[in-house]
């Protein structure tokens, strides 16, 4: 990884830190799958966009309806519970 790849990835660390109020280190807790089945969702102010059969990073089990995700992309956002699978 270059100093500049890593240099933007700790940016994009801190501005989710900042957005969704987290802190502490941002550890991934568990990996799960969007269901293939869902509809695909184009992304909000904090929610993430949903792509069928999408591989995402847990972050944190935020309540009973939504779970705190990053994507492939290095995105964060909330995703619903009812979407997703465990792999």
């Amino acid at each position: 990884m270059t100093l500049k790849a890593c240099k933007k990835e700790e940016k994009m660390d801190r501005e989710f830190q900042k957005k969704f109020k987290f802190e502490g280190s941002i550890n991934v807790l568990t990996q799960m799958m969007v269901d293939p089945a869902a509809t695909e969702k184009r992304g909000g102010a904090k929610n993430l966009p949903l792509r069928r059969g999408e591989i995402l990073d847990v972050i944190q089990f935020t309540n009973q309806e939504q779970i705190l995700c990053r994507n492939s992309q290095r995105r964060y956002g909330y995703v619903p519970r009812a979407v997703m699978l465990p792999l």
